[in-house]
């Protein structure tokens, strides 16, 4: 194997695709497991970042785009704000009860065998990507038309992220 072998562009994008399902995965451990909500939130945002890597090696720039903004960008910094802003968390975590964490690794397993098994029996066609039109002024009509309606729940997520925040800065101060 020569070195122009370990540069393909099929090794390279099969690199970059397991780079961004590994940050995806650890992101999600990092949002779910430690008891530090920073972390918690780094991870969400992690997680969301390769969730955007794998729109892009999927081909679709824009949704990549949509993900990193809304997501890492809104979602996660507004997170961070309700953070600085509420009162200190108390210093004992309360236990983990064994119910709920085998009930949610119950749920979560039967959710992931299900995604597993539809991915594996649809059958997958290749998208002819010359035919799409992906101009700004496009884009702009379809969401404005066709996916309305998924424009205008992004916004009411981002409504209810700022309200939360909200709510959140102002109870921290009501209990002081």
């Amino acid at each position: 194997m020569t070195l122009a072998d370990y540069f393909s562009p099929k090794l390279l994008a099969e690199a970059a695709f397991l780079f961004t399902v590994g940050c995806t995965l650890v992101g999600a451990l990092l949002a779910v497991l430690p008891k530090n909500i920073v972390h918690n939130v780094m991870g969400l945002a992690l997680s969301m970042f390769g969730v955007t890597g794998i729109y892009l090696y999927l081909g679709s720039q824009f949704l990549a785009m949509m993900q990193l903004l809304i997501y890492v960008g809104a979602i996660c910094v507004t997170y961070i704000f309700a953070i600085m802003l509420s009162p200190p968390l108390q210093e004992e975590f309360p236990k983990r009860k064994t119910a709920k964490l085998l009930s949610a690794l119950l749920v979560s397993g039967v959710t992931f065998v299900a995604m597993v098994l539809m991915i594996l029996n649809l059958k997958w066609t290749p998208v002819n990507q010359g035919a799409r039109d992906w101009s700004v002024a496009t884009l702009g009509s379809i969401l404005l038309s066709r996916y309305f309606l998924v424009f205008e729940l992004i916004s009411l997520l981002l409504a209810i992220a700022i309200i939360g925040a909200i709510m959140i800065a102002g109870l921290g101060s009501e209990r002081e």
